[in-house]
């Protein structure tokens, strides 16, 4: 019972560091007069991206032998296809629970230009990422050059994105910062206190939540591998979830799909680049399937962002058919060796 109570408690944590966090990095935006993408693609994007961020360089760093390797890579590749299949479905159930108080109903209409950018950039790198990983370890070299360019393309992504012309429509649309409420320009000291609390407290509560799932499903008998592959890896991405999620509510769609399709760019190519650099980056077939997985959820997204300007809470829904798909191969057996 007391750990039903923690994993309550840790999901209460989440949803307060998720509000604070999302309040926070929309005044830092306007305070460094920063584009709504930006925000959403670069600030939210990888700071709700730490979770899941830390847990595959401690496991390749610290972890013992091939065990940790393989917690490693598949830690590397399951950010990518929880972000672009169940954190797409999330946002298409807000998208149709929040219905109704929406101007556009279930039509999602985030800045075109930064989400075919998001998009577009991450189905290149983490492909070229991934075929790195087929090459023989007689062609390392070769990993390592790619391992440079993704830095670099991440570098030139953050820069083209840090670059873009403020697009937040009025500072009325901002709630009051909480750490300020009585300011109608917050300090940005203060501001930045909040978010990094906020950070603190999304990355304790996701490790709380992680700690307390295991505790109540080994104590009702869940298999370790559904754990490994499935449990964890929702865990670590609920700061997306959450934010993204308060942002439909408010309709904020850029920062919503923003705050994933950049931590789409940020897991798929400074990660993998990480991975190539302390690992030898051998992936398996099960490796393959799972980042093929990706890619489609990823382009049938594109695809309607390029032909209708806009994104429909169906496709999004349809992003979590990816997702059935990946957890009837590891039940089938299609994927093996692959802990997320």
């Amino acid at each position: 019972m007391s750990d039903i109570i923690f994993l309550v408690i840790s999901l209460g944590i989440i949803l307060v560091g998720a509000e604070l966090f999302v309040n926070g990095v929309e005044w830092l935006g306007k305070l460094f007069n920063l584009s709504e993408g930006a925000v959403g693609s670069v600030l939210a994007a990888v700071g709700t991206a730490l979770p899941e961020t830390i847990i595959p360089i401690i496991a390749i760093l610290f972890g013992s032998g091939s065990a940790g390797k393989e917690i490693g890579l598949g830690a590397i590749l399951g950010a990518p296809l929880m972000l672009s299949t169940l954190a797409m479905f999330v946002t298409g159930l807000a998208v149709m629970v929040f219905n109704k108080r929406r101007t556009h109903g279930s039509r999602v209409f985030a800045d075109y230009s930064s989400m075919s950018r998001d998009l577009g950039f991450f189905m290149i790198v983490f492909t070229v990422a991934v075929l790195a990983g087929t090459l023989p370890p007689a062609m390392r070299y070769l990993q390592l050059l790619t391992s440079m360019g993704l830095i670099l393309g991440y570098v030139w992504y953050v820069h083209t994105m840090l670059s873009q012309e403020r697009d937040i429509e009025s500072e009325n649309e901002i709630p009051a910062c909480y750490f300020a409420r009585h300011c109608q320009a917050p300090p940005a000291g203060r501001v930045s206190v909040q978010v990094f609390s906020a950070l603190a407290l999304i990355i304790f509560g996701a490790d709380l939540f992680v700690h307390s799932v295991k505790a109540v499903a080994l104590s009702y008998g869940v298999p370790a591998f559904v754990l490994a592959l499935i449990i964890t890896p929702i865990a670590t991405e609920l700061p997306e979830k959450f934010n993204s999620v308060i942002w439909i509510s408010r309709e904020k769609d850029t920062l919503a799909l923003g705050n994933i399709t950049g931590a789409m760019v940020f897991q798929g190519s400074l990660i993998p680049a990480i991975g190539i650099l302390l690992t030898d980056w051998q992936l398996n077939t099960g490796a393959v399937y799972s980042a093929i997985l990706t890619v489609a959820s990823s382009s049938l997204l594109y695809l309607q962002l390029t032909r209708t300007r806009h994104v429909s809470a169906g496709m999004l829904l349809l992003c979590g058919l990816f997702y059935a798909i990946f957890l009837v191969a590891v039940f089938q057996g299609v994927i093996t060796a692959l802990p997320i």
